[in-house]
């Protein structure tokens, strides 16, 4: 006969994995409002419990270490970041210029909305390596987006798969860096203007990178 581990109890009410559940992101929520506001050095074991009101025994039944839970952050902040971007992309009309701009806008206003995302792209990303794997990850996966609507919006594509990779990959990291000096305060416009210079840089790149290969016109 064998014996099994009985499941753990409800405390008053609510299931041991939504407790856990709420406890890991109550703890995220802490990681982001310390990161987002005090930065990476500050950003603690210690500072994020007393932040969520948990002991750290919640913290460690959730992340190995601190380095997890701000790694966590930053993708659960990605993961909305590009579900905004997409659902922008979706409810526009399928148009190449109409759809840009609602993808750049809704990147520019997702990083808005929130001070902290803004201030972590700005200065959080640049002072942390740990992060900076983390950004090529989420500038790929950007590059993805870029790619996957340029082959939905225009009927025959001028580049090949490589140069378009190129370009979507020279693009995103470089809009990448536009906004990390937007958000530090570096460039003297405002967001209609960023918006609308992107804009013009995306079409106007791919444009020219079609061009640079007669060969596929």
């Amino acid at each position: 006969m064998t014996s099994q581990t009985p499941s753990p109890r409800p405390y008053r009410g609510v299931p041991a994995d939504q407790r856990r559940a709420r406890r890991r992101a109550a703890l995220l929520e802490a990681g982001l409002q310390l990161l987002g506001t005090r930065g990476w050095a500050a950003t603690t074991v210690r500072g994020v419990c007393a932040q969520a009101g948990l002991n750290d025994r919640y913290f460690y039944e959730n992340f190995p270490d601190r380095d997890a839970l701000l790694l966590a952050i930053i993708d659960e902040q990605a993961a909305q970041g590009t579900a905004q971007i997409l659902d922008a992309a979706g409810r526009s009309p399928r148009h190449l210029r109409e759809r840009t701009r609602a993808a750049v806008a809704a990147t520019v206003d997702f990083l808005s909305e929130d001070p902290r995302r803004g201030h972590i792209l700005a200065h959080e990303f640049p002072a942390a390596p740990l992060l900076q794997e983390r950004r090529r990850k989420i500038i790929h996966t950007l590059a993805d987006i870029f790619t996957a609507q340029t082959h939905e919006l225009v009927d025959r594509v001028a580049l090949s798969d490589t140069d378009l990779r190129l370009t979507a990959l020279t693009l995103t990291a470089g809009v990448w860096e536009l906004l990390t000096d937007w958000f530090r305060g570096d460039l003297d416009i405002g967001r209609d203007h960023l918006v609308d210079y992107t804009v013009a840089l995306i079409l106007t790149t791919t444009e020219l990178a079609a061009k640079a290969r007669p060969d596929l016109v």
